[in-house]
């Protein structure tokens, strides 16, 4: 059995490129994993792949056409986005992929639609019943200043990887005209987690990894340590809940605090960063994946190690 699998935007993706070499390797499946980024002499995981491409930035029009090219001349079977901005790109495009034999590890628009939108996923969590912070649109903190319980965290409705968030200490502190969309956010305190969750293609839960960020860098876990208990099962099954449509691989950030309790604020619809934790802990969601892309049963389960440590460091690709 042999899989063709495009790593897109990889980046420094290498921990997420050796799962997948490993899981292959288990499961007696010939990977040859493709990389590709903008500048990929530059890119660790595409240094480290067995062929990389240049390709336009994701919002690029050519994007689509050069990604297809791509995936027909070299066949490839899977494509694993991994940053947010290129989800809603690749889930209008699925079909597209689909014809010429390539399936890409992305959910429907429909759910991507509410993930890349931070106040539209606190809505839509709230109304399947999972706790959320209170969140509000910029306008609304201007207007209603009063109501409010002052600081708040302000950041942007779309964005991703921490960047442009901060504390706004009073309505004086809000921008008069940001460049994006901001949202302003309860202010939680308390130790924050990211939940790994696996949805296989029928849209049942299958496992649900919770570890807690003990350092994190530019909005990635650093060091951590898986941690199992009750609740964040049960904000899982919520969450699964909410999106009915969500497949393959999510994972989803919590914050409980001490006043308020458990509190779900983001959603990521993607191999999170930190993924490469739960799979050294027992939960092999590259294996599932390349399970159904191969038509195997599934060997999907939800019996992974509390207490597993990852301490990241920096490493280098060397050339030349």
């Amino acid at each position: 059995m042999a899989v063709t699998l495009l790593l897109s935007s990889a980046g420094r993706r290498v921990g997420l490129l050796e799962c997948f070499r490993a899981s292959a390797r288990t499961a007696n499946i010939d990977i040859r994993i493709l990389a590709c980024d903008m500048e990929p002499g530059l890119s660790p995981a595409c240094r480290l792949a067995d062929k990389a491409f240049a390709v336009p930035r994701c919002g690029d029009p050519a994007f689509v056409e050069c990604m297809l090219e791509i995936c027909a001349r070299h066949d490839v079977d899977l494509i694993v986005p991994t940053i947010d901005p290129e989800l809603s790109v690749y889930s209008r495009n699925i079909g597209r992929f689909a014809e010429c034999g390539t399936r890409i590890h992305v959910s429907p628009q429909s759910v991507v639609d509410v993930v890349r939108d931070k106040l539209l996923t606190a809505e839509t969590l709230d109304a399947a019943g999972v706790p959320v912070p209170e969140t509000h649109t910029l306008a609304y903190g201007r207007e209603n200043a009063e109501k409010l319980a002052w600081p708040l965290f302000l950041k942007p409705s779309g964005g991703s990887a921490s960047r442009g968030i901060r504390i706004v200490r009073g309505p004086g502190d809000l921008p008069d005209e940001p460049d994006e969309p901001m949202i302003l956010q309860q202010l939680l305190e308390g130790p924050e987690y990211t939940v790994n969750i696996f949805i296989d293609d029928g849209g049942k839960l299958r496992c649900a990894v919770p570890h807690r960020r003990l350092s994190v860098r530019a909005g990635e876990v650093e060091k951590g340590i898986t941690e199992r208990a009750p609740v964040f099962r049960d904000l899982a099954l919520g969450v699964s809940r909410a999106l009915p449509n969500a497949r393959g691989v999510l994972c989803f950030q919590v914050i409980l605090d001490k006043v308020a309790g458990p509190r779900v604020f983001e959603i990521n619809a993607r191999f999170g960063g930190g993924y490469p934790l739960a799979h050294h802990a027992g939960a092999h969601f590259t294996t599932w994946l390349l399970e159904e892309l191969t038509g195997r049963r599934s060997s999907a389960n939800d019996d992974w190690r509390s207490g597993a440590l990852m301490l990241r460091y920096d490493a280098a690709v060397f050339e030349g």
